[in-house]
C-alpha cells in the first residue's frame, strides 16, 4: 500500500497542533517541518474539509484541532488526505481472455478479491486503532519527555524577520 506524502505532512502536522490551544499558521508549520508552503495548505485544506481542524482567520489565525487528539484517527487523516476508497479494486478479469468465466459464475467475489479486501479491511482497522494523541505520547517515547514542549514554545516564538525586514544583515 502506499500512500501520498501529503499523508505523513498532514499527521506531522495535527501532532504539532496537540501542543498548544492557539492556531498554528499553515507557513509556522511548513517552516517547522521545512516543506512547500502551497504543497502543506493543500493538506491542511484537506483536514479542514474533514472536520479534522479548522483554519482561525485573522492576524492570530492559523489551524487548530476540531476535537481532541484522543478522538482523531490515523485513519481519519489519511482518508482525508487520500480519500476513502480500498487500495485494491477489481476488475473482474476472470471474466475476460479466451477461458473467461461467464458473469452468472461470477456470483461471488473471487479468492484474490476477498483476500484483498480481508487486508484492507485490517490495515483501516489498526489505523483506526491510533489517534493522533498515541502518536503525539510516541513522539515524547522516540525523542524525550520535552520534545512536544520545544516545538509549542518555537511555535510561541516570533518568526524570525525575513531578508529585509529589520534585524541585522546577514542575519
Amino acid at each position: 500500500m502506499k500512500l501520498s506524502g501529503g499523508v505523513e505532512w498532514a499527521l506531522h502536522c495535527c501532532v504539532v497542533l496537540t501542543t498548544t490551544a492557539e492556531p498554528v499558521p499553515a507557513v509556522r508549520l511548513a517552516e517547522l517541518h521545512d516543506v512547500s508552503g502551497s504543497y502543506l495548505a493543500k493538506q491542511l485544506q484537506a483536514l479542514s474539509r474533514a472536520g479534522l481542524v479548522t483554519s482561525v482567520q485573522g492576524k492570530a489565525g492559523g489551524y487548530v484541532l476540531t476535537r481532541p487528539p484522543e478522538q482523531i484517527t490515523v485513519l481519519d487523516v489519511v482518508t482525508a488526505v487520500d480519500g476513502a476508497q480500498p487500495a485494491f479494486v477489481c476488475t473482474e478479469i476472470r471474466q475476460r481472455g479466451p477461458l473467461a468465466a461467464a458473469p452468472e459464475a461470477c456470483t461471488r467475489p473471487c479468492a484474490i478479491t476477498r483476500a484483498m479486501a480481508a487486508a484492507d479491511a485490517a490495515w483501516r482497522a489498526a489505523l483506526r486503532d491510533v489517534s493522533v494523541a498515541d502518536l503525539a505520547r510516541g513522539v515524547d517515547e522516540d525523542y524525550g519527555p520535552t520534545a512536544l514542549t520545544g516545538i509549542r514554545d518555537w511555535l510561541g516564538a516570533d518568526p524570525a524577520p525575513a531578508a529585509g525586514e529589520g534585524g541585522a544583515p546577514g542575519r
